[in-house]
């Protein structure tokens, strides 16, 4: 059995992605890691920061991005196949440069690709998720958040990246254009990874997280954000919003994020008064009231969401 990490980057430096510790937090139990790396501006060095970590498995794609051709963030879902096209193992694992592994989870891991890889039924492993917000020591246990995601596939050629690169599709006979494919197209049947995937996508310095506010509604629409430009000419840095409501995480992170928990020195900036121009998803009534059903009644299992994948005939696995 071999396993192929994959990933899109661009401008992942200077945005400041964990890209070298979402790289190296799998880098143990891939036989390979290709990374479709975009055109970014001259002011990043994530070419520089993937050469420093000397590894033979990794192999770099350079591509050009294409807004204009694949708009409302399907350029994203464009590189990751870009990526997944170059990959050679019998299950693929797709790590957003955001998104780090606990190295507690990868025997496991390997246990269930193992297990599972003369099972066709299966087409993908099932994550949960823990999305940390604004630091290092807060993580949303929220409606509006997703709770679960597709990161290992199969390698098949009719599995695809979706929509904006969150997820994955099978979709026979793809045009290579339309990633927004509902007709034709089939969510995958998945069994759980028993692992857990740590999103950092949401801590970073505020100033930081302002401007990749900027380039993300940038990729996807073509036009600068609105809002994020009222708080630029107000000199306003992006707001967090309160986090005394939001639980505080008590476990241990991967170790390969010890460099950049360490680095941290934002605190001060996380007290803001409340934004006039931002009110974040999980601060709106209905999915404050959803979250405090869903954690206090339920046992965190979420209602009334789109799941992009199904587990039916798939259970026992």
């Amino acid at each position: 059995m071999t396993i192929s990490g994959f990933t899109f980057l661009r401008n992942a430096s200077k945005l400041y992605y964990p890209v070298k510790e979402s790289i190296l937090s799998i880098l143990p139990i891939v036989d390979e890691f290709v990374i479709a790396l975009g055109d970014g501006d001259p002011d990043d060095n994530t070419l520089e920061m993937i050469q420093s970590i000397h590894s033979e498995k990794i192999r770099i794609i350079h591509t050009k991005w294409d807004l204009a051709g694949f708009p409302n963030g399907t350029e994203y879902a464009r590189q990751t196949d870009i990526a997944k096209q170059h990959c050679k193992g019998d299950w693929l694992f797709y790590l957003q440069g955001d998104e780090v592994i606990h190295e507690d989870d990868l025997s496991e891991i390997q246990k269930r690709c193992s297990l599972l890889l003369n099972k066709p039924q299966v087409e993908g492993l099932l994550f949960d998720y823990l999305h940390f917000w604004g630091d290092y020591n807060h993580v949303l246990l929220s409606h509006a958040w997703y709770r679960n995601e597709i990161r290992i596939i199969r390698n098949d050629a009719d599995i695809h990246s979706w929509r904006d690169a969150q997820s994955f599709r099978r979709i026979p006979n793809f045009d290579g254009k339309n990633y927004r494919q509902k007709n034709n197209s089939f969510k995958l049947k998945v069994a759980s990874a028993n692992a857990r995937v740590f999103h950092y996508g949401w801590v970073r310095p505020p100033s930081y997280m302002r401007k990749k506010s900027q380039h993300h509604t940038y990729n996807y629409t073509g036009r600068p954000d609105t809002q994020l430009q009222i708080r630029k000419e107000k000199k306003e840095q992006f707001n967090y919003g309160d986090l005394s409501n939001i639980p505080l995480f008590k476990a241990s992170h991967p170790a390969v994020m010890k460099g950049m928990i360490n680095r941290f020195n934002w605190q001060e900036e996380l007290i803001l008064p409340p934004s006039a121009y931002m009110k974040h998803k999980h601060e709106k009534l209905k999915n404050r009231l959803l979250s405090a059903v869903e954690n206090n009644l339920l046992n965190g299992k979420q209602i009334f969401t789109f799941k992009n994948y199904t587990t039916a005939g798939i259970k026992d696995f």
